[in-house]
């Protein structure tokens, strides 16, 4: 070979390494792969449907990109290096995102699970887990109360109490620690006829309630042998004003935990 030729192969070479320096879009070829698993169970109570979407990919189920009611699915993707992955969860006539999550390497299995409807997000709802009654027979509840202050602008943002009553008038107990996003303690009790109970919020640890110069109750319906997770509500008039607390929601209703 000439010196001649030696010298074109070398620039050739030389100018090949400059131009991979360069590049910084250039993708190892023994880049570290680690396979991914996001498992979304999610429920939609809202008009507007939702979207979900991975590294701004839309979620797909039958043909069908929007979601109302009950939205359930996996994920399965793969990390490059130390890549994460974004699942967002937006509304699709509005676009506003209700909820992002990151997930990275560090647990490539994850679950996503919440219920929404308007003024309503509930994280991780099946780490929330009924709780378990002790005796056949028994009826028992959790409640949680994320629009809590929504119409009512109470000025109390203390943690709350439900005072349980037969339509007698008789107290059966009281199911303590309600939150805005926190679930209350368990509070199990026999079922009895009629299966009407009374519910009255107060302040934690006393009978004022939550409202002053209001008393806030409602009217629930038990059923025997079930352990429920109850969303509470806030409720307005046709003007906006506050009207009381609705409790019809049971999250159990919707996942299976």
């Amino acid at each position: 070979m000439t010196n001649i030729v030696k010298a074109i192969v070398l620039f050739f070479i030389t100018s090949l390494l400059i131009a991979a320096c360069s590049n910084d879009e250039l993708t190892p070829l023994y880049e570290e792969q680690k396979a991914g698993k996001v498992v979304i169970r999610g429920y939609n109570g809202a008009q507007d449907s939702i979207q979900v979407s991975l590294n701004g990919k839309l979620l797909v189920v039958d043909k069908r990109n929007a979601f109302l009611k009950k939205t359930e699915n996996n994920y399965e993707f793969v990390f490059y290096g130390q890549s994460s992955k974004t699942v967002v969860i937006s509304l699709k006539k509005t676009k506003q995102i209700l909820h992002s999550y990151t997930f990275t390497t560090a647990k490539p299995v994850d679950t996503v699970s919440f219920y929404t409807k308007e003024n309503v997000w509930i994280e991780n709802v099946l780490a929330n887990k009924p709780g378990t009654l002790s005796a056949a027979g028994n009826t028992g509840y959790k409640f949680i109360f994320p629009s809590v202050n929504q119409y009512s602008k109470s000025g109390y943002n203390g943690t709350l109490d439900a005072i349980l009553r037969k339509t007698n008038g008789q107290q059966i107990g009281r199911i303590e620690n309600i939150k805005k996003d926190r679930f209350s303690t368990f509070f199990e009790f026999p079922f009895s006829l009629p299966p009407i109970v009374n519910v009255e919020l107060v302040k934690h640890g006393t009978d004022e309630s939550y409202v002053p110069g209001r008393k806030v109750s409602f009217l629930m319906v038990m059923q025997k042998n079930k352990s429920k997770l109850i969303v509470l509500e806030e409720k307005a008039d046709a003007n906006g004003a506050f009207s009381g607390v609705d409790g019809s929601i049971n999250l159990t209703d919707y996942f299976s935990f």
